[in-house]
């Protein structure tokens, strides 16, 4: 998993989409050589005839096409790399001052570690469409700040009641309840104010697009949609598929697809661009939450760093309980494709990072 191979996700996109290749094509072909032209310091005199080139080449002289190099992409490597930017900016943004207990409560759960999936697709798809890491960094950190908020939420005792969150104790544990919730509210409102302050060298207009996208994409018809209804639905025998997706596109994949929206968006995408990545998106953000219950009935509290099988002690409706196992997986991989068919068309080796994550996401282990 450490490292991509990207000649076979090239040649699938192709049959995908023939345009496509167009855009790449020199880069996954040997370089043609001309028999005109021989760089050799035996040469004397200008060839001008196969049999004279045959005359004076030596065995290890002799013309070869240049092989194709196998492009490689190390993931493991691009992680830590962008992980460890990602914490150094938060860390920055985020300081411990006064009134102490409430940025301590804040600190303690947004530097808590966890993979930072959320800020690392925001800059890859930045820098996918032409932008950069530095612009794309405040808001990358703002939609940290919102999933910690949704987090510590989410732990309370009148949400899921759970203890454990990334192998720590949760934040009303630590810090009381009232505390916690007043932490969740002021990441939430440091998010906006950090992509207003501290986003440089991007025209206002996108700036005022971006914090458009972020605010649907968590209010009453994003993440607490989702989060509303999957409470309601806590209990419920005939709940089907259809709903369940309804639950999990709002809930976990709206802040997946802002992520990687705001990042086009501010990288200076077009909307065509803009649209496949919202939809690549999509998809991956639905494919985590299929793992994640996957592994919910799967893997201990030990391998998870959280409480493990609390789905099915709230009599939660999730994939493998109306599909099994197997379905789900065979579910996610479809998934998985269908997102990486998004990319088509972008530049293999800048989506190297969006196809290394939506593999990442499909095959963890907690």
């Amino acid at each position: 998993m450490s490292a991509v191979n990207l000649n076979s996700w090239v040649q699938s996109c192709s049959k995908l989409n023939h345009s496509g290749r167009s855009r790449s094509a020199n880069l996954f072909h040997p370089l043609k050589f001309s028999s005109n032209w021989v760089s050799s310091s035996k040469l004397r005199r200008p060839i001008t005839s196969s049999s004279q080139i045959s005359a004076v080449l030596t065995k290890e002289d002799t013309l070869k096409p240049e092989e194709p190099k196998p492009l490689k992409f190390d993931f493991k490597d691009y992680m830590i790399s962008k992980a460890s930017s990602v914490n150094q900016a938060l860390e920055s943004a985020v300081s411990a001052k006064e009134p102490l207990k409430i940025h301590e409560s804040m600190r303690y759960s947004l530097l808590a570690g966890g993979k930072r999936v959320r800020p690392i697709l925001c800059i890859a798809a930045c820098e996918l469409v032409g932008g950069n890491e530095s612009i794309s960094m405040p808001a990358a950190c703002a939609i940290e700040m919102i999933h910690t908020m949704s987090l510590i939420h989410d732990d309370l005792p009148c949400m899921d009641n759970d203890d454990l969150r990334r192998g720590k104790p949760t934040n009303h544990k630590v810090f009381g309840e009232d505390v916690a919730v007043l932490a969740g509210d002021a990441l939430l409102a440091f998010a906006f104010e950090h992509i207003a302050t501290a986003t440089l060298g991007v025209p206002p207009a996108r700036i005022v697009r971006v914090v458009g996208e972020l605010a649907k994409a968590i209010g009453a018809e994003g993440l607490v949609a989702g989060q509303v209804v999957d409470i309601n639905s806590e209990g419920l025998s005939d709940v089907g598929l259809e709903h369940l997706e309804f639950i999990h596109e709002h809930k976990t994949a709206k802040l997946l697809e802002a992520s990687v929206v705001l990042g086009a968006i501010l990288g200076g995408g077009s909307n065509e661009d803009v649209e496949k990545l919202r939809k690549f998106a999509r998809c991956i953000g639905l494919l985590f939450q299929v793992v994640d219950d996957i592994l919910d009935v799967t893997k201990s509290s030990q391998e998870l760093g959280k409480t493990a099988g609390k789905d099915l002690v709230a009599d939660k409706v999730t994939y493998p309980k109306l599909m099994g196992i197997d379905e789900s997986r065979e579910f996610a991989e479809k998934l998985k494709r269908e997102a990486e068919e998004q990319l088509v068309g972008f530049d293999p080796l800048k989506a190297a990072p969006l196809i290394a994550l939506s593999n990442y996401i499909a095959y963890r282990q907690n």
